[in-house]
């Protein structure tokens, strides 16, 4: 017989079958040889309890393997079913309970494994849109300039003028492609940030050279009041592109004639660098999405910017245990203050 093949209530049945046998000739064997009534009835009532108990037994086990089996599809089913919030489970020292919490954590393994590929997919899907929407402009222009160079006679003028506006536009392509290269590396993982109390006044030096030939072209003053001893822990490199983001930003929304006004603090636990300008502001309703990846107001659409660097700057400063808070009011200027960790 193949026993592979052989079902729970087979095997029961054959186990009483051979044991009543066995009984059976014992009971008579031990009445013939002799012939005591006694232990013959003694023989019977014992056989009846042993298969009175183990019926019930079998039936107890029985019930109980009903009921985990019930539980465990029940389980499997919640487990491939996607509108349940979670699975329930009894803290009970048996063999059961054990198997089902066990069951229990791998579905909340698989779910969370599940939202972080939904995730993962939904900003994939919102960083490509990104990309395209960012892409979409410059590409068309230069289709439109390229096109023109190529089916129209235009005077040497006109073709120096196309290709300073194709530059222009490759600058913009290059730009977006360095910052997602920064964005990438910085999400990923790739880079770590190198962070140990260095001065603070050398790190905003820097920032500050790569914004002062835009200033100065739009006369826009720039007051700094920073101590030369001060120190914060801190990887300079991309905390001085984090700064310079900010600053960029003050330059380049600060009409000409404007002021920017740096200023260094020492806080017990931070170093707050705030950075303040005169320029055109940010709405309250916006101050919680400006540091979003790709956004920009409409109002500051015809301003050359990808809405990148606020976003590059708060993961910089995030990353360093450090954090970004502003203040603004439309038409009043805005200030960006950035807290460092001093230990």
């Amino acid at each position: 017989m193949n026993s592979e093949k052989l079902s729970v209530n087979k095997a029961c049945i054959i186990v009483f079958a051979v044991f009543m046998l066995i009984s059976a000739s014992m009971i008579f064997i031990t009445y013939y040889l002799t012939r005591n009534l006694l232990a013959f009835y003694c023989g019977l009532i014992y056989v009846a309890g042993v298969v009175g108990c183990g019926s019930f037994f079998l039936i107890f086990v029985r019930r109980k393997l009903t009921l985990f089996s019930d539980t465990l599809c029940k389980l499997l089913d919640d487990m491939l079913s996607s509108d349940r919030a979670a699975v329930q489970y009894t803290e009970e020292e048996t063999l059961f309970c054990k198997i089902q919490y066990r069951l229990s954590r791998l579905y909340e393994v698989m779910q969370t494994g599940k939202s972080s590929i939904a995730k993962e997919r939904a900003d994939l899907q919102e960083l490509i849109s990104d990309i395209s929407h960012q892409v979409k402009t410059p590409m068309a222009n230069l289709k439109m300039l390229d096109a023109t160079l190529l089916e129209q006679s235009v005077s040497p003028e006109k073709q120096k003028e196309f290709l300073q506006a194709m530059g222009s536009q490759l600058d913009k392509l290059d730009f977006l492609m360095q910052a997602m290269i920064k964005m990438s590396r910085l999400e990923t993982g790739v880079i770590s940030l190198d962070t140990e109390p260095q001065s603070v006044y050398e790190t905003l030096a820097a920032a500050l050279g790569g914004i002062l030939i835009e200033a100065e072209k739009k006369r826009i003053e720039i007051t700094v009041d920073c101590s030369e001893n001060l120190t914060a822990v801190h990887d300079r490199k991309w905390t001085t592109e984090a700064l310079f983001n900010i600053l960029d930003n003050a330059v380049k929304y600060t009409p000409e004639g404007g002021n920017i006004y740096v200023v260094v603090v020492c806080w017990e636990m931070y170093m707050k660098i705030d950075i303040s300008d005169t320029g055109i502001g940010i709405p309250e309703q916006h101050q919680g999405t400006i540091f979003k990846r790709f956004f920009r107001e409409d109002i500051v659409h015809d301003i050359p910017g990808i809405g990148i660097g606020l976003y590059l700057a708060r993961e910089i400063v995030t990353r360093q245990r450090g954090f970004i808070r502003v203040t603004s009011e439309p038409g009043e200027g805005s200030t960006f203050s950035v807290f460092l960790p001093r230990v």
